[in-house]
Order: C-alpha cells, then structure tokens, then sequence
C-alpha cells in the first residue's frame, strides 16, 4: 500500500518480545500489525486465508496457535471470514493428505476454538485439488499449481514461523507462501530439476533418509549396505539430505538449489499478485531444519521479535539480517557446524548451519521478477 511502501523500500514493522508485566506477545504481535496497517485491507464480507505450517506431529518448534487467533481475531474484528490453511506435502508423515494433515494440525493444538477460525487444507482431500495460476514475468515457471482454497480467497495473510532449512538456507515468508502454497503438483514442479547422489564411502546403510522417501527415489543395496538413488523415480525433494546424519547426500545438480529457490519466489508471486496480502513473521525457536521434521533440535540463536510488512521479500531480508546479528547460542548445530576442523564459513549463520544450501538466489530472483524489494526501513513498535 502507497502509505507503507515507496517504490524503493519497503516498511518493515519490528517489536520484541519483552513484555510488561500486564501483557504477553499475543497483546505485543496485535499491536504491531496494527501499526504495520493490516487494518487498512478492506476485508469486510471477505474470505481471508491465514497461510501458516501447523508442524509435524512430534516437532515442538512451531508457531503456537495463539499467535494465529491473535491473527484470527483482528481479521474478525474487520469483518473478514478467517480460516487457517496450508497444503499437503511430498513426502511421507502426517501431512500429505487432508484426513492426517486436520488430526495432525488438531493434535498441535490448531482447533477452531484455539485458532479462532477454521482450519482448511488448501489442495484438497489426496492434494489435487488445485488451480493453475500464471506467473507474471516469470523465468522458470510459466503456471503454478497452487491449492484451490488459497487462492479462492480474496485476501492472503502469510503467518510465517522463520527458521534454519537444509535445502533453502532458511524458511521464511517466501518458503511458506511459495513451497506451502504449492499443491502436491506444485510442490513436485518446484522440487524437480536436482537429483540426489549418495557417497557411498560416507553412508552407513542406516535407511533413516529411505524413511523419508516417498517417491521410490532411493533403494538399498543389500550386498554392498548402502543406500543408492534410483534416478527415474527421484524428484529433487532434498528430504533425504536433512535426514542423513553422515552428510552422505548431495544434489548432482549444481543449480538445484539455485532453481528451487527462483521456482520458489515464483510460486510465491502467483499466490499474492492481483489482490490484497499481508505478511507476519515470527522469529523464535529458530530451529536449525525446517518444521517438516517429526522432531526439532534446539535454537541456534535467542529469539529474536516479530516483524510484519506488506512486502514478503522486505520482510524476508529483515529477518535474515536480524538473524545474522545474532550470536550463536552454544551446544547447537550451528556452533557444532563452527567448530568443526573443516569450518571455513564467515559470518552468515545460514550458511555455515548448511553449507550445502544458499538463500540469496531466492532473494534475488524475488526482486528481480517483482515480487518485493529488499531495501526495507525497519520501524520499531514497543
């Protein structure tokens, strides 16, 4: 909107989370996206998806439900029609189709009593159930698959929990509207350029990443006790990687990352482009992998605050550049990456936590496709 943005630099609104002794960050994050000018959608008699990531069953790092009804609320206090959503996946666990993924986001504490609202799996009851979008100006992607649901909405709201991943760098607003709002199709579109290939002189045989395979990518060679990649049926997911423990697993493909992330940002300008969005990230439990995982390691950073702006890529870059102020919390993947004799990383935590991932292509290809700025002003709200 012209009163938060400038055709150069984006607004981006920022408060912590200390709290007065009368109020908690639920009263913190409301304040902030009222200054930030949520209020100012007209949402009246509007459908408004609340796009967020309800975690896997057995992973603890998720945004809690309160921080979506808080959402919820100022949505309904508007007079818009609320509902919390996010798309199937991949790959196997509780989420790839709407039957596990309600029980899972209902076991997590996502109810309509807890939320404030419905919550609606965007792609569908087995992850069909989606819409070709055309991608304006895009390089790499000329339709997204994007779930129906989603994009019947008249507005979009990204609730974005920002943290480490071991494909993209980190998660942040971009990952969660573009790879989150992406069918089973769309998700497959983004993921398809890399191949996985195995050392076979790192892998233990221990079939931890076959688990995570849900496309008959990977099969284990009894005699030799490896793993190997059956390269027909393997669609560049990267599950696999964050699950091996022995760094045995790596893309063939040099670009792959690079190609997920600018197919990614081109996802994520199909969701929002040609009607009103707002986006909200919280920066707390900055786990080192993404929420995906059944299970979480510790922060490798202290929590950080919550930020909200009118542009997903402004909002992306402050959070990042928030991020790498941060010092590195001790006993964590981070500083057991640095401390490694091999470490000759410099001073972006992202990519010395996974330094087979980058995240600037996405940014960049974001700008350069439209899809935000990164020259962001950041505004403190107390």
């Amino acid at each position: 909107m012209d009163t938060k943005q400038t055709q150069n630099t984006a607004k981006v609104y920022f408060t912590d989370f200390r709290c007065r002794p009368d109020e908690g960050p639920v009263d913190k994050l409301k304040r902030l996206i009222k200054a930030a000018g949520m209020s100012e959608i007209d949402m009246d008699g509007k459908f408004v998806a609340i796009k967020m990531h309800f975690g896997e069953l057995g992973n603890m790092s998720f945004l809690r439900p309160n921080y979506a009804k808080a959402v919820a609320d100022m949505v309904k206090q508007a007079g818009g029609k609320p509902f919390l959503t996010d798309c199937n996946t991949l790959y196997p666990g509780s989420r790839k189709n709407a039957i596990e993924h309600l029980y899972c986001a209902w076991e997590n504490g996502f109810t309509p009593l807890s939320a404030g609202c419905p919550v609606i799996i965007g792609d569908g009851l087995k992850g069909t159930d989606d819409i070709a979008v055309p991608v304006e100006g895009g390089e790499y992607v000329k339709e997204a698959r994007i779930g129906r649901a989603v994009m019947d909405a008249d507005i979009f709201i990204s609730l974005t929990h920002f943290k480490g991943h071991e494909m993209t760098g980190f998660g942040g607003a971009i990952k969660n509207i573009g790879m989150g709002c992406g069918s089973r199709a769309g998700k497959k579109d983004q993921h398809c350029n890399g191949k996985a290939i195995i050392d076979e002189s790192k892998c233990r045989g221990c079939k931890r990443c076959l688990a995570e395979c849900a496309n008959n990518g990977l099969e284990f060679n009894a005699e030799k006790k490896k793993m190997t990649v059956n390269s027909d049926n393997c669609v560049g997911c990267g599950r696999c990687i964050g699950a091996c423990n022995f760094d045995a697993i790596d893309f063939a493909q040099d670009a792959a990352v690079k190609e997920l992330n600018c197919r990614m940002a081109e996802y994520a300008k199909a969701v929002v482009y040609g009607r009103p969005n707002f986006h909200i990230s919280i920066v707390c439990d900055v786990s080192p992998t993404c929420d995906c995982h059944s299970g979480n390691d510790v922060p490798i950073i202290a929590d950080v605050g919550m930020f909200a702006s009118f542009d997903p890529l402004a909002l992306d870059q402050a959070c990042a550049d928030a991020c790498l102020k941060q010092t590195p919390l001790p006993n964590t993947q981070l500083t057991e990456a640095m401390q490694s004799p091999d470490f000759h990383g410099g001073h972006d935590h992202f990519d010395n936590l996974n330094p087979n991932t980058e995240y600037k292509s996405c940014l960049a290809h974001a700008e350069k496709i439209g899809l935000g700025t990164r020259q962001y002003e950041l505004i403190k709200v107390r």
